[in-house]
């Protein structure tokens, strides 16, 4: 199963930094000023992408998109303005699972409430089913 197409995406895409720079780079990022928005995709400076994960530091997010320019899913331009201005964007292969990633953010929004309401059930009532009472 390690070798399995399914089981390497999964574990590509399931990493926290490499969904959001996806989802960013994919529909869920800044907007220009009086653009439609629609969910196409864009390309972004490094400090637009940063903005919406907060949570990441400088290194990892650089660490991050150097491995999807890697993988073909992001390309990198430089433009020699001065500063420097260098965007990020999705690649053909990178827009692919575009409509996945949003499926799975659509889930989430939906049902993770419940999700979190049946996890603090279990937790208040003491009782964890085991595979058998399923």
């Amino acid at each position: 199963m390690q070798g399995c197409p399914s089981r390497q995406l999964l574990d590509r895409i399931s990493d926290k930094w490499v969904a959001l720079i996806l989802r960013a780079l994919g529909s869920d990022g800044p907007h220009r000023p009086g653009a439609d928005h629609g969910d196409d995709p864009r390309s972004m400076r490094y400090s637009e992408l940063s903005r919406p994960l907060a949570g990441a530091s400088q290194k990892m997010l650089t660490q991050t998109l150097r491995s999807l320019e890697a993988d073909g899913l992001v390309t990198r331009t430089v433009t020699p303005t001065v500063p420097v201005t260098v965007t990020y964007e999705l690649t053909d292969l990178g827009l692919s699972p575009n409509h996945v990633m949003a499926g799975l953010k659509d889930w989430g929004e939906t049902h993770m409430a419940d999700v979190l309401a049946h996890r603090e059930g279990q937790h208040r009532d003491g009782q964890h089913r085991t595979a058998t009472e399923n």
